[in-house]
């Protein structure tokens, strides 16, 4: 996106400089620029992954242990962004948290670029810690920029920063995706590395323009809390340390023993963190009926994160080995799959955000329980619609590239009906003594949703089967009847959140 810097008047609460970025703190182009790039190396290296552990030049995997991996590891992500808050709220404050962040994404791209199986998989996990303690902080900054809820530039500089994303996560398969499939798996991963290297200087030199509050730790730890804290983890560690050893020189170890951990962890943590928001006798009545409406909008969201990534796995694998991954006579790489969906969030959020103010003017606009209804039966349709090119590969032909493309196209509309309404609905139903953790919570549905697949993978369910597809299309669209049917129920729940 071409930088839009003009010497306008100094912006009230612009820190550092008295440029504006389209019209918002100069800080903003420093966050975007540093989302853009670590999305940049993050969409990447993903879209490279599943490629790379099945090829015969890479990890030569099964599809259902690739699958397995990248489930595991996308759930993981998103699961380390609760303690990711946490250190910027209680260790590092976000600008601290946010650059060693980049710099561990960094260096675990350089760690996958090495050519060894056992560096791939400690590369995966300091991308995964990295990413974990970089998305609540550098989001937290952004609202840093502007002078409280009330600041009428707020919700325009989200968005700004979120087309960062979209820019980073479109580009990244072009190149990186490019680079890795057609010279070497291991350079493509370096090129993520270079990515977020870029990303973490401009980070660095221009953070004399964020928030002076970004540097600030909001509750930082007692000395008590710091020897407890300290003390719980190192014995965590000495406990894992000790039956992986037993494990490894018993000559047990096998590759399970780290994937289905993982996996149950991402499918108890988020029922925990729900159960004891749940029974917290703090919560007034009010707020009890809000949870309970918002943990069927958690369900039905970890449904659908659960089919929708699979566009990163069981489609790109899918792509790899049965479809005509050509237009018109024009050869392009599988990664490239990957930047269809940024591609149509640019395209179509516009036009969604148009429509919901032009039913909303009129009276018309659907309430969110039918908009996450909705989102829910357009994944099931994506996956129905996923059954012909199924059906084509079956028959001993290869797919046309344009029903990967139409099946892209159904859950990018159906991520923009829940998506979106998901992280609005939560910041307004989060019981005010849990307002700052709730964010951290909706993402617990992405881990739910991934670790159910990985689960599944693990178990030996081949995700590419016409009637695993099926059962998968099925269950997402009868949860959103479900949720259709149940949708006063749950308005009632809600109470005045709408």
């Amino acid at each position: 996106m071409a930088s839009s810097l003009t010497k306008d008047s100094v912006t009230p609460g612009t820190p550092g400089s008295d440029k504006t970025f389209f019209g918002h703190p100069r800080g903003l182009a420093t966050l975007f620029m540093t989302e853009m790039w670590e999305r940049f190396s993050y969409y990447g290296m993903r879209a490279l992954l599943p490629l790379y552990l099945v090829a015969p030049g890479g990890l030569h995997l099964s599809p259902a242990t690739a699958t397995a991996i990248y489930s595991v590891y996308v759930s993981l992500v998103y699961l380390l962004a609760m303690p990711g808050g946490w250190f910027g709220d209680r260790v590092w404050g976000p600008r601290k948290t946010v650059a060693v962040a980049g710099a561990v994404i960094m260096l675990g791209h350089l760690t996958l670029a090495l050519p060894s199986s056992g560096t791939f998989y400690a590369g995966l996990g300091l991308v995964a810690i990295g990413s974990g303690l970089l998305k609540a902080n550098i989001s937290t900054m952004v609202g840093h920029l502007y002078e409280g809820p009330d600041d009428a530039r707020r919700d325009g500089g989200f968005t700004v920063f979120y087309m960062g994303i979209n820019l980073g996560a479109f580009a990244a398969p072009l190149v990186i995706g490019t680079i890795g499939e057609n010279v070497s798996w291991h350079l493509g991963f370096a090129l993520a590395a270079v990515g977020m290297a870029i990303g973490l200087a401009q980070f660095l030199i221009g953070s004399r323009h964020l928030a002076d509050r970004s540097s600030v730790v909001p509750t930082p730890l007692s000395d008590a809390e710091k020897s407890s804290t300290l003390r719980k983890a190192a014995i965590w560690a000495g406990i894992a340390v000790v039956f992986y050893a037993i494990v490894g020189f018993s000559g047990h170890y096998t590759l399970n023993w780290i994937l289905v951990p993982l996996t149950l962890l991402g499918v108890i943590i988020p029922v925990m963190v729900l159960a004891n928001i749940k029974r917290d006798k703090d919560l007034d009545r009010t707020e009890q009926k809000s949870m309970s409406a918002y943990i069927w909008f958690f369900v039905a969201a970890a449904v659908f994160w659960m089919i929708y990534d699979q566009g990163g796995s069981t489609l790109s694998i899918f792509a790899d080995s049965s479809a005509e991954n050509s237009v018109l006579g024009w050869t392009f790489p599988v990664s490239w799959y990957q930047s269809v969906n940024p591609v149509l969030i640019m395209a179509l959020a516009p036009v969604f955000a148009w429509f919901w103010l032009a039913l909303n003017r009129r009276g018309k606009e659907p309430s969110t329980a039918v908009k996450f209804a909705s989102g829910l039966v357009l994944v099931g349709a994506s996956f129905f619609l996923f059954l012909a090119p199924l059906a084509i590969a079956d028959g001993g032909h290869k797919a046309a590239a344009m029903w990967l493309v139409a099946i892209y196209f159904v859950q990018t509309v159906g991520e923009l009906l829940l998506s979106p309404v998901g992280l609005s609905v939560t910041t307004k139903m989060a019981p005010s003594k849990y307002a700052s953790q709730m964010m951290g919570v909706w993402f617990l549905a992405v881990t739910a949703g991934d670790a159910t697949t990985g689960l599944l993978s693990i178990a030996g369910v081949d995700l590419n089967k016409t009637g695993v597809v099926a059962l998968e299309a099925t269950l997402a669209v009868l949860a959103g009847v479900a949720v259709w049917m149940y949708r006063n129920r749950v308005k009632e729940l809600m109470g005045s959140v709408r």
